[in-house]
C-alpha cells in the first residue's frame, strides 16, 4: 500500500467512526508508531474532505499540554486540531450525548484572535497585541479510537480527539487577567470533579498560544483574524454522560455551563 492510500485509508476510518458513532482499532500501527508527520497527513485530509463538504472552520484546538499526558504518551510538545462552527455549543446548551461515543471535557482558556499571526517566529508582543479577548471555554473531547487506546499519532491523526466546544458569554481583555495564576474549579452535577490553573497549560495559557502560532505559520497555514485558540486544559479532564451538567470557574471569568442530553 501506497503512503498516500494508507493516508486516505487511515482517514476514511476515521470519518466511518464518527459519523457512525463506532470506535475503530489503534491507527497507529498501521500509519507507523511515531510517525507524527503522517497523523498530521491523515488530520488534513479529514479537514480538506470536512471544508469540501461545506463545513466552516473557525480555529484550533491545543491539547497535550499537559507535561504528565507528554510523559506517559512520550512526547515533548502539544499537538492541535481543527474546530469548526458545527462543533460549537452554546453557553448552558445541551451537548447530543447520543451523537458521541465516548465523551470527556475539560476546562479551558479561549483566545479569539483580531489579527492575523503569519510569521513563523511570531513573538510573544504579538501574539498578545493579535488577541482581541479570552473567555473561559469548555472542550468537549471524543476519541473515535477504542476505549482511547491512544498513542499520539492516533489522537493527532483524529483531529487531536475533538468534538465539541463551548464559549463563555463574557470576553475579558488580556490586560484584566493572570492567566498563569488564575485557578480553575470544574463541577459536575454539582460535585467538584477537576481542578487545576492557568500554570497546568504549558506553564501558561499564552505559551501554549504561542506554540500554536509559529507552528501553524510554519505549516503554511497562520491563524487568522476572527479565530478561536483552545488553548488546552488547565486541569484534569472527566467522562461525561447523559443527564450531566458541567460549570467550570476559572479566575477571572464568568463561569461557562453545558449540559449533556
Amino acid at each position: 500500500m501506497s503512503r498516500s492510500t494508507m493516508i486516505e485509508d487511515v482517514a476514511a476510518r476515521l470519518a466511518v467512526a464518527e459519523r457512525e458513532c463506532q470506535p475503530v482499532l489503534p491507527v497507529a500501527e498501521t500509519l507507523g508508531l511515531g510517525d507524527v508527520a503522517a497523523a498530521y497527513a491523515v488530520q488534513a485530509a479529514l479537514t480538506s474532505s470536512a471544508l469540501a463538504a461545506g463545513r466552516r472552520r473557525v480555529g484550533r484546538k491545543i491539547g497535550l499540554t499537559s507535561k504528565a499526558v507528554q510523559a506517559q504518551l512520550g512526547v515533548d510538545q502539544p499537538d492541535y486540531g481543527a474546530l469548526f462552527a458545527d462543533m460549537g455549543v452554546d453557553h448552558d446548551g445541551e451537548v447530543a450525548t447520543a451523537a458521541l461515543i465516548q465523551p470527556r471535557i475539560e476546562a479551558e482558556v479561549a483566545l479569539v484572535l483580531s489579527r492575523d499571526l503569519t510569521a513563523p517566529d511570531t513573538t510573544s508582543a504579538e501574539l498578545i497585541g493579535a488577541v482581541d479577548h479570552a473567555v473561559a471555554a469548555l472542550e468537549i473531547v471524543d476519541s473515535r479510537i477504542a476505549d482511547w487506546q491512544i498513542s499520539i499519532v492516533d489522537t493527532i491523526a483524529d483531529n487531536g480527539s475533538s468534538a465539541r466546544f463551548v464559549l463563555g458569554l463574557e470576553p475579558r481583555r488580556l490586560a484584566d487577567l493572570d492567566l498563569e495564576t488564575c485557578g480553575m474549579v470544574m463541577t459536575r452535577n454539582g460535585d467538584t470533579v477537576s481542578v487545576g490553573s492557568g500554570a497546568a497549560c504549558l506553564g501558561h495559557p499564552l505559551k501554549a498560544a504561542l506554540w500554536l502560532a509559529r507552528t501553524m505559520a510554519a505549516a503554511g497555514e497562520p491563524l487568522r483574524a476572527g479565530e478561536i485558540i483552545l488553548t488546552g486544559a488547565l486541569g484534569p479532564m472527566v467522562s461525561a454522560q447523559a443527564e450531566d451538567r458541567f460549570e467550570a470557574r476559572i479566575g477571572g471569568f464568568a463561569p461557562v455551563r453545558v449540559r449533556f442530553g
